[in-house]
Formats: structure tokens, C-alpha cells, sequence
């Protein structure tokens, strides 16, 4: 029950959280998940097949854009995905309703019987 619950929890904070990640600088796909596991110490572990079908969507939405860089001598070619300001202005609009969203679960589950 607790795994199945987490994956729910994970699953309605993804886009939210690739967005985050992608504020400052562009990064592709195999970055964003050594990012979000590192970062969140383990508890937001995702597969490639869980990742890139939530890019190929917010970059159909307009949230993200995406490049492709040329295999070097040192990299191969990877994709590079950016938010845009329609991402931007989606991601404030996410952390303002997850921020509502957690003041009302805490208000719940703190309130004394």
C-alpha cells in the first residue's frame, strides 16, 4: 500500500519537479534523472521510459523546447531540453496549487480529535 500510494504522490509532482530542474539551464534526459534521484535522496528514482514520455509531452504542451547537440569527441549527441516562459508561468501556477494543496492536507491530518 505505501509503495503504490508514493507513485501516486511521485507521479502528480513530476512535471513540476523536471520543470524545477530545468529553470536555470537546459539538460537532457539521463541528467534530469541523476538530478531527481540525487537531489531528492533516493525517493524520486525514475526509468527513461517514465522520464521522456513526460518531456515529449510538456515540449507538445509548450512547456519545455528541445535541441539536439552534435556528437563530439567526448559526448554523444543528446537531446537538450529548456523551459519556456509558457513553462515558467505553468510551473509558479504548479508550486502555488501544490502549496495550497500541502497547507490543506497538513490542516487535515494535524487537526487535533
Amino acid at each position: 500500500m505505501r509503495q503504490r500510494f508514493a507513485q501516486q504522490m511521485k507521479k502528480g509532482a513530476l512535471d513540476m519537479l523536471v520543470l524545477k530542474l530545468l529553470e536555470h539551464e537546459e539538460k537532457y534526459g539521463y541528467q534530469l534523472i541523476g538530478e531527481l534521484c540525487e537531489r531528492s535522496g533516493g525517493t524520486v528514482s525514475l526509468k527513461e521510459g517514465t522520464l521522456y514520455p513526460i518531456l515529449y509531452r510538456m515540449e507538445d504542451n509548450g512547456l519545455v523546447a528541445s535541441r539536439l547537440a552534435a556528437k563530439t569527441a567526448k559526448e554523444p549527441a543528446r537531446k537538450y531540453y529548456a523551459v519556456t516562459e509558457r513553462g515558467r508561468t505553468a510551473l509558479a501556477e504548479m508550486y502555488a496549487v501544490w502549496n495550497e494543496f500541502d497547507r490543506c492536507v497538513r490542516s487535515i491530518m494535524e487537526e487535533e480529535r
